[in-house]
Formats: structure tokens, sequence, C-alpha cells
């Protein structure tokens, strides 16, 4: 697949959108940098831990709509590029250009890429997601897990193949940006997020 000079401009476009962090740029009407507090990442569960949930609602609405403007832009301006649009984005998010390359872990802009790209995934996604939440309490093996549902969606799907090389990837990348989750979680060092595990409490007080 050729690519044009529009075609260039729309993934540049794609990767500047995702390096709009939402809590950096909530953060800066504060004056506060949340790369300072709680773990560090600039995303949306650090966010709700360090700032409350009305900032991390707001983080979480600049985050998912990024990555679905993105994908919209990919679709109607770049048909064929729609998929590397939208992982660039993820990709701007983590390692944005316009906060010193230091940014969060991609999840809620892939959702909102997925919303607009593949929209059916985004109830089995939540709901894997919120299962392991509900059972576990750790909220990055909540999403590597839901992310690496995606690959077997596709494949239950027989999904075409950009759509089957997005999530392969997609799964791949989130393992990665969450490898630190996963090595407090080996070593047991990762933070629960209590309030979450209603399996628990439930299973304790039956």
């Amino acid at each position: 697949m050729t690519m044009t000079l529009a075609d260039a401009g729309v993934l540049l476009a794609a990767y500047l959108l995702g390096s709009l962090s939402g809590s950096l740029l909530l953060g800066r009407l504060r004056g506060v940098d949340i790369r300072r507090h709680g773990s560090g990442n600039a995303g949306g569960t650090n966010a709700l831990r360090t700032l409350g949930w009305r900032f991390a609602l707001g983080v979480v609405a600049i985050d998912v709509g990024k990555g679905a403007l993105a994908a919209w832009l990919g679709l109607r301006l770049a048909p064929g590029w729609a998929y590397p649009a939208a992982a660039l984005a993820v990709v701007g998010h983590v390692w944005p250009l316009w906060h010193g390359f230091r940014g969060g872990k991609g999840a809620a802009t892939a959702v909102g890429a997925l919303l607009v790209l593949w929209p059916q995934a985004v109830l089995p996604l939540l709901a894997v997601w919120g299962l392991v939440l509900l059972s576990s309490g750790y909220v990055g093996l909540s999403t590597v897990l839901a992310g690496l549902s995606l690959p077997l969606l596709a494949y239950w799907q027989a999904a075409a193949s950009a759509r089957m090389v997005f999530a392969l990837a997609l799964a791949l990348f989130l393992l990665f940006t969450h490898r630190s989750n996963l090595q407090r979680l080996w070593r047991g060092t990762e933070s629960r997020f209590e309030r979450a595990r209603l399996w628990h409490r439930w299973r304790s007080r039956a």
C-alpha cells in the first residue's frame, strides 16, 4: 500500500493528538504534575488515586476522545491507514512529544480508537477488565488480560488481517507498558484497588 503525503500527515496528526495527555493538561490547570505523585504514571488510575474521581473522569474523557478522534481522522482522510493512525495515537500517549516523552500506558486511548474502528470489541474488552478487577483488585492485571483478549476475539470473529494485526500489536504493547505492574505483582508489591474487590467482599460476608 502506497503512502501519500496526505496519509503521512494524518499519521503525524494522530501521533500529535495522542501526545495531548489528559492528566498533564488538566494537571497544569491545578498547578500539579501528576507524574510527581502516586505511581508517577500520567494515566487515569494514578489520577483517580491522587486527585480524585472528578479529575480522573476528565482525564479519561480526554484520553478516550483523542484515540477516537485519531481513528476517525484515519477513516475519513486515510482509510487504508486508520489502524496505524490509531496505533500512533496510543504511542503518542505513552511517549508524548509535548510532555518530554513521559506519558501514560495507553489503555484509555486504545479504547477510544476501538470505539471507532471496532466498536463490537469494546463491551467484551470492558467485561474482561471489569471481571478481573472485581475479583483481584489489580488494575494493571485487568488491563493486560483485557488487552490479551483482543486477539482471541479477532480470531473468533475471523477478522480481516489489518484488524488482527492491530489486536495482536495492541495486546503486546499493553503487556509492555504494564511490565512494571506485572513485575510488582510477581514480587507481591503491586497496589490493590481494594474498593473494587466486590467479589472478595461478597464472599467474605457469605
